[in-house]
């Protein structure tokens, strides 16, 4: 679940073809399994969709750390792994529950907004200067937001559940928001490989504790499904973090607003959920607003997309 960090050199690839597609292909893997987590969603809830994901993809970073050089973590990058594993278990929670009562598309475009938040926090925690074309920015995609809460009034039949859904994926962009921050500091502390292990340890420990209340055996027909989840997820993760070391921010985060593209082809296929024009214009408006921001602070103008 960690976000790919680009490394201060390049891995020597001179053209960014080769990475932008890459990158897309992560970001199709990474589609793919937001549809088959809201499958499990819906079918067990969240709280045991992201508690038996982490489970299972602790066991499988674990592989990967265990038979390389590693060391354990100092107690103050641990510290690190661990509020991280908090912000991004609640990202996780918020997400998937509002994915689960939103269309696909909906649920992508709104969570396109994370940038902007990330760039006000920046300004905050960091003392960056925030540009003009940033607030500029931040207001396009304020509208953008609002177009599509606004087309959700229109459809009664879903309207109040909707709102909920749209309240929660907002929620999970300003928690992201700050995994984005905690991100940049991990990436200087620890590798790729140790990362994906504690953060996943960590969040299945703290999901664990409420276990005895909130966990549920697996149905055998949904561990399939669930393997399924966590490889497209560790394999988008890894493509991604492979394609942000060797090409400039600035190639990649275009590629990254596909997922818009996939989320509507996904969900009218899977789902049955046509997109609607306030969707699709208020999802164009974020993408506008985000791909200003990004001039301003690229190495924060990255969607949620990737962390989940």
């Amino acid at each position: 679940m960690s976000k790919p960090v680009k490394s201060p050199s390049l891995a020597g690839v001179v053209s960014p073809m080769i990475p932008v597609l890459v990158c897309a292909l992560a970001i199709f893997l990474l589609s793919a399994m937001d549809a088959a987590m809201k499958v499990l969603v819906i079918a067990v809830g969240v709280y045991n969709t992201v508690l038996w994901r982490s489970m299972l993809a602790t066991v499988v970073a674990g592989i990967g750390w265990s038979t390389g050089p590693r060391s354990l973590p100092a107690p103050s990058v641990l510290r690190l792994h661990v509020l991280r594993a908090v912000v991004v278990g609640i990202v996780l929670l918020s997400f998937f529950w509002g994915l689960a009562r939103l269309p696909l598309a909906e649920a992508i475009g709104l969570s396109f907004v994370a940038p902007l938040f990330a760039l006000l926090l920046a300004a905050l925690l960091l003392g960056e200067r925030i540009q003009r074309q940033a607030i500029w920015a931040s207001l396009a995609g304020i509208a953008g937001v609002a177009i599509i809460v606004a087309g959700q009034f229109g459809q009664a039949s879903y309207a109040g559940d909707a709102l909920l859904g749209t309240v929660a994926v907002l929620a999970s962009t300003v928690f992201y928001a700050y995994n984005l921050i905690l991100a940049r500091q991990q990436a200087l502390v620890a590798k790729p490989i140790e990362i994906m292990l504690f953060q996943n340890l960590s969040v299945a420990v703290i999901l664990g504790l409420a276990a005895p209340w909130l966990a549920i055996a697996l149905p055998p027909n949904l561990w399939l499904p669930l393997a399924g989840v966590t490889a497209l997820s560790l394999a988008g993760q890894f493509l991604m973090s492979w394609a942000y070391a060797r090409a400039e921010a600035q190639y990649l985060i275009p590629t990254e607003y596909s997922a818009f593209i996939w989320a509507v082809a996904i969900g009218w296929l899977f789902f049955d959920e046509a997109a609607t024009w306030t969707t699709l214009a208020g999802a164009g408006l974020i993408v506008g607003s985000c791909l200003i921001a990004a001039r301003s602070n690229p190495k924060l103008a990255e969607p949620i997309e990737a962390a989940v």
